[in-house]
C-alpha cells in the first residue's frame, strides 16, 4: 500500500473512533437528563392541640420585712456616731449617742430638789409627831395638828413631781442614745457628726436581714387567680423561688391601676433590698391550634403568616403555601391556627430554598 493509501485509511480511522466516541458521550448526557434528582426537605405533622398554658410575667420589687428611718425622738446635737452605711448591726447596738450636758445638768437640779424636799418631809414628820404627843397633855390644838399634816401631804406630793421629773430626765437620757431596733444593714446614713436634728428625723436607714418580700403588682382582671398562701414561682436575676403570697392589697394602685401582692420568698433568698422580682403565673387557654417551630413560619399579608404544607399531586409531593395566625410563642415554637389540617405534612426547616409549587421529597424529622 503507497504512502497516500495509508494516509487516507488513517484519517477514515480517525474518524470512525470521533464518530463513536461522540455516541456514546450523548448517550450518558441523554441518561442523566432523563433522571430527575427532587430537594429534601424536614418536614412534622401537624398535632391538633386543644389548650395551651400561657405563661405570664409580673414585674415588682424587693423589700426588705423590715426597712427603717431610725433616729432620736428628742431633738439634739449629734455628739457621737458609732455606724456608717454598709455597716451590718444587731439589735440592740448603739448607733449614735446625742449632746447630753444639759439633761445632766437638769438631772443634777432635779436631785438638789429632792434633797430638799426630803428634808422638808423628815421636819414635817418629826413636827407632826412632836404635837401630836403635845395633844395628849393638851397643850396643842387639833386645827395645828391638821396644819401639820397638811403640809405633810403638800412635801410627800411635791416630792412625787421631782421623782417623776427624775424618771422623765432618765428616760430623755436613755433616749439620747440611738440603738438598733433589729438585725439588719445600715444602707445609707442621713446626718453628719455635731448636726442639730429635730425630733424624729432619721439618723440611719436600716434595712432588715431576714424576711425579704417581693411587692409585685397585678391586673385587676387576674385577682381572682390569686389568694393568701398560695404557691407561686418568683425569679430575681438568675434565681427562682417557690414563694408563698402573703397578703393581697385591698385598693387598686392609682398610677399603675394594679393590686399588689405581697409575697414571702424564703429565709436564705439572697436578694437585695430594691432588685427587680417576677412572678411567673402560668394560665390554660381553651384554644384549639397547632404547635409548630418558629423556623417553620414565614412573613405574610395583613398580618398573617405562612406555613409551607407538603401536598400530593401527580405521585409527587408539591409545596403550597397557607395562612396562618400566631396565638401564642415561646422560645423556639409557636402555637397557631389558620388554614390546616390535622395531620398534614408541612416543612419545618430550610425554607428558604423552597418556592411555591416546588417538587420535594420530605424527610421526617427525628424527633427528641
Amino acid at each position: 500500500m503507497d504512502r497516500t493509501a495509508r494516509r487516507s485509511w488513517r484519517t477514515i480511522s480517525v474518524c470512525v473512533f470521533a464518530l463513536v466516541t461522540l455516541s456514546a458521550c450523548q448517550k450518558e448526557v441523554t441518561e442523566h437528563a432523563t433522571t430527575t434528582i427532587l430537594p429534601t426537605v424536614t418536614s412534622q405533622a401537624l398535632i391538633l392541640t386543644l389548650s395551651y398554658e400561657h405563661e405570664q410575667t409580673f414585674t415588682g420589687t424587693i423589700r426588705a420585712g423590715n426597712t427603717t428611718g431610725v433616729g432620736f425622738e428628742l431633738a439634739g446635737k449629734l455628739n457621737e456616731l458609732q455606724a456608717d452605711s454598709g455597716i451590718k448591726v444587731k439589735q440592740g447596738q448603739i448607733l449614735a449617742i446625742l449632746d447630753t450636758r444639759l439633761l445632766e445638768a437638769e438631772r443634777q437640779e432635779i436631785q438638789a430638789s429632792l434633797a430638799q424636799t426630803q428634808a422638808d418631809v423628815d421636819l414635817a414628820t418629826s413636827t407632826l409627831k412632836r404635837n401630836q404627843e403635845l395633844k395628849k397633855s393638851g397643850y396643842v390644838s387639833e386645827q395645828l395638828l391638821d396644819e401639820n399634816r397638811s403640809q405633810l401631804n403638800s412635801l410627800a406630793a411635791a416630792k412625787n413631781r421631782l421623782l417623776a421629773s427624775q424618771h422623765a430626765n432618765q428616760l430623755k437620757l436613755d433616749k439620747s442614745i440611738l440603738v438598733a431596733p433589729f438585725d439588719g444593714t445600715i444602707s445609707q446614713r442621713l446626718h453628719n457628726l455635731g448636726e442639730v436634728v429635730a425630733a424624729g428625723s432619721p439618723i440611719f436607714t436600716l434595712v432588715g436581714n431576714i424576711n425579704p418580700e417581693a411587692y409585685i403588682g397585678i391586673p385587676v382582671a387576674l385577682a381572682e387567680q390569686f389568694h393568701a398562701g398560695q404557691q407561686v414561682q418568683v425569679s430575681v436575676q438568675d434565681q427562682t423561688f417557690t414563694a408563698e403570697i402573703a397578703g393581697i392589697s385591698a385598693e387598686v394602685n392609682p398610677v399603675s391601676r394594679t393590686l399588689q401582692l405581697r409575697i414571702s420568698l424564703p429565709q436564705d433568698a439572697r436578694v437585695i433590698n430594691g432588685e427587680i422580682a417576677y412572678l411567673h403565673q402560668q394560665q390554660q387557654i381553651e384554644q384549639a391550634g397547632y404547635w409548630v417551630p418558629i423556623s417553620a413560619l414565614t412573613d405574610g399579608i395583613r398580618g398573617l403568616w405562612n406555613l409551607y404544607v407538603i401536598a400530593k399531586d401527580e405521585q409527587q409531593s408539591i409545596i403550597e403555601r397557607r395562612d396562618v395566625e400566631i396565638l401564642y410563642t415561646t422560645q423556639d415554637m409557636a402555637y397557631i391556627q389558620g388554614a390546616i389540617q390535622p395531620n398534614e405534612i408541612y416543612v419545618s426547616q430550610g425554607l428558604h430554598k423552597l418556592v411555591v409549587g416546588q417538587a420535594v421529597s420530605p424527610i421526617a424529622a427525628v424527633t427528641r
